[in-house]
């Protein structure tokens, strides 16, 4: 998705589709029927993901203020993903030191990375 070399997110969307086709994705199993995407975790994690990658590459190219509303959403999303771990996972907020968004941005960082290598095996 982003230029690791060139963000602040490290190796976490080093081997990510690219944004458009990330986008193409999640559209598709936002469409994809009855069931209820917004309570699977893939999805949370894919789409915070998905945000945040968008934020960061604003930011990079037009700064911090131009960034604001793509960062809300990135933020947004992370805080989605939290609280679903909180309730299906026993995410424990304070033992993790989630309280700022840009800890859950962090969160979101470190659990697509995992998830990534959970999937390239």
């Amino acid at each position: 998705m982003i230029d690791p070399h060139h963000a602040p997110t490290g190796t976490a969307y080093a081997t990510a589709p690219s944004i458009v086709q990330e986008i193409c994705l999640i559209a598709e199993a936002s469409g994809s029927g009855p069931s209820d995407v917004s309570g699977d975790r893939e999805f949370r994690l894919r789409k915070a993901a998905l945000l945040d990658c968008i934020a960061v590459q604003e930011r990079a190219r037009y700064g911090v203020a131009a960034s604001a509303d793509a960062d809300d959403a990135a933020e947004v999303a992370a805080e989605w993903l939290v609280e679903y771990d909180v309730a299906h996972s026993g995410l424990s907020r304070k033992g993790r030191d989630l309280v700022l968004a840009e800890e859950y941005r962090d969160y979101v960082r470190a659990e697509y990375e995992a998830w990534s290598r959970s999937q390239a095996v």
